[in-house]
């Protein structure tokens, strides 16, 4: 028989209905697996008890005929999202011990659904990094291992790497993400899952720690694209209390997985082959453009011209909002407190122990972009041009339906590779910001691996609220791959 952690959501879903096992019995046997994965450190704050009680309210719902969606689904929360009662952090020592009194809107969508909350996963301090090694509670493990016997840890991707990394090692079915920049589309790349990022508007920001309001975005991990689809549906909808919110229906997007893309036409953007890219993504890129000619799908060349200043206008944009954001962690209203002579020395000590080295540096760049003098030449030039970034992917869907193009430049690498080169770091993000700037739905699905044994993911970007389309095409690359692969290292930690 399955182990119960080896299921995807839709097959424990069809267990619980017939009755195969109980909530209480998978959320007991993802408990276990999260004690015995321990070592990736992939949670802050681990809920057992929390589970259980919902895992039991979970079986008396679908024994009295009332069962919701995803009604016995246990997963992870980022610990982005504000959960009532239950430590919130944003992985900062500056919100150490903050216990909400509410709940944001998207983890209320799901506990509606019927999921239960394993606990809050780690995350890149205030979700600003690629790697998930900027967290106050230490970094997360990525539970693969590469296969040359090097044996070095390797980072899972950030900011949501946690998330990524706890459905990876099969300790929680599926997980919740933010994505500002490529922070679940990265992070599933280098863990070989599947992880989806909406259309700007799409889920409620309400209730999740601001990190850029106007890139943030809720979105969904899962082993598989069926998963991706199922947790999406739950979590998605207008929310009156978040103004960015879109007031759209929310299609059916399990009903889009139809499998049929004769017909489709995906584009190939020119501008994303960059120099430099290492011969083994160039490969799987062409190996999907492959398998999706095979499928019936037509296969075009298209153009996004302003590609090139993506990643220095997110570099801009995005401290710059995030500078604004964080001011209000000043030590009166909530969080860490550092006492000083008087009011503006409790403020300077209470940020300067407060925050980690990558926010300061984020807080300085965007304090910089918005101070006087600074503001028209810096940030309102990089909104033209985050423009004009956003019309060159309208005028490419004049042409095609999605694009397909590689989710990051490389595999996953080894902790500390690249932590001496900020800019290094940052050029993790060269494939995912375009459409992050865009607003635009994204999605990566693991297609293969490389020499080294590490998974690798393709990236599908749709039309503005168009995600069932790449859904449709993130699973027909992953039939056509066949990709089912299981970290090496998996709940085991090597010797």
């Amino acid at each position: 028989m399955t182990k119960l952690t080896d299921l995807t959501i839709a097959e424990a879903l069809d267990g619980l209905k017939k009755k195969d096992f109980t909530a209480v019995e998978l959320t007991q046997s993802h408990i276990d697996a999260m004690a015995a994965a321990k070592f990736l450190n992939a949670f802050i704050t681990e809920t057992p008890d929390l589970a259980l009680a919902q895992a039991k309210e979970s079986d008396k719902r679908r024994a009295s005929g009332n069962a919701g969606g995803l009604d016995g689904i246990p997963i992870a929360m980022k610990d982005l999202f504000c959960t009532k009662g239950v430590q919130t952090t944003a992985a900062s020592k500056i919100l150490k011990g903050f216990i909400p009194q509410y709940e944001s809107t998207v983890s209320q969508k799901l506990q509606d659904a019927g999921t239960i909350m394993l606990g809050k996963a780690n995350l890149d301090e205030f979700a600003m990094g690629s790697s998930n090694t900027t967290s106050h509670f230490g970094n997360v493990l990525n539970p693969w291992k590469r296969n040359d016997g090097s044996n070095a840890e390797l980072v899972p991707g950030g900011s949501s790497g946690g998330s990524a990394a706890a459905v990876a090692a099969r300790i929680a079915m599926g997980a919740t993400g933010t994505d500002t920049g490529g922070s679940i589309r990265q992070p599933a790349a280098f863990c070989g899952i599947a992880g989806i990022k909406p259309t700007y508007g799409r889920c409620s920001r309400w209730g999740v720690v601001a990190f850029a309001s106007s890139l943030d975005q809720p979105g969904a991990f899962a082993r598989n694209t069926e998963d991706c689809a199922l947790l999406l549906q739950a979590m998605s909808g207008f929310d009156p209390k978040d103004s960015t919110s879109a007031d759209i229906t929310v299609p059916d997007f399990s009903a889009a997985l139809t499998g049929d893309v004769k017909g489709l036409k995906i584009g190939i953007p020119k501008e994303y082959r960059v120099d430099g890219m290492p011969e083994e993504i160039e490969k799987m890129w062409q190996d999907g453009i492959n398998m999706m000619k095979d499928a019936g799908a037509e296969i075009i060349d298209v153009s996004l011209p302003h590609t090139k200043y993506a990643l220095p206008v997110y570099y801009v944009i995005a401290p710059a909002e995030c500078s604004s954001n964080l001011a209000r962690y000043d030590g009166v209203r909530y969080g860490l407190r550092v006492e000083g002579k008087d009011l503006n020395e409790t403020y300077a000590n209470t940020r300067a122990d407060g925050f980690g080295s990558e926010v300061k540096r984020r807080i300085m760049i965007g304090t910089y972009a918005l101070s006087s003098g600074y503001y028209d030449a810096y940030y309102i030039k990089a909104q033209k041009v985050r423009r004009l970034i956003s019309e060159d992917f309208m005028n490419a869907y004049k042409k095609c339906d999605v694009l397909m193009t590689p989710t990051a430049p490389s595999a996953a690498f080894a902790i500390g590779e690249n932590e001496d080169d900020p800019i290094k770091m940052y050029l993790n993000d060269v494939f995912t910001v375009p459409a992050s700037l865009a607003g635009l739905p994204g999605m990566s699905v693991p297609t293969g691996l490389n020499d080294k044994g590490l998974p690798l993911g393709l990236q599908i970007i749709g039309k503005p609220w168009d995600e069932a389309t790449v859904l449709r095409v993130g699973q027909t690359l992953e039939k056509a791959s066949g990709f089912n692969d299981m970290p090496v290292v998996n709940t085991q930690k090597a010797a």
